[in-house]
């Protein structure tokens, strides 16, 4: 786990954005996120359109599954999610 110490930004400032042709929904960043800004479930109908047939088919072998970031005004910006993720799917990115 991280300390505040650790934390880059107070919160809001930045967001973790997950890359869904890359996720599959491992967890890796949920067990490490402190703010415990991820949550793992199904990928929504809307985003799963958006993807080529290659990713369909991807995330289909890997369960549909993949990490949602529901809480990320909450994200202070410590990068473990990034260091966690076996598919470098996240990023953090500032908000406009």
């Amino acid at each position: 786990m991280t300390t505040t110490a650790n934390c880059k930004q107070s919160p809001g400032i930045i967001v973790p954005v997950v890359n869904f042709k890359r996720c599959e929904g491992k967890a890796d960043c949920a067990v490490v996120c402190p703010e415990n800004v991820f949550e793992i479930q199904r990928i929504k109908p809307a985003d799963y359109q958006k993807l080529n047939l290659l990713n369909q088919f991807k995330l289909r072998v890997h369960g549909m599954q993949v990490a949602y970031a529901p809480n990320a005004d909450a994200c202070k910006a410590c990068g473990l999610c990034v260091t966690a993720c076996p598919e470098k799917a996240i990023t953090l990115a500032r908000l406009a």
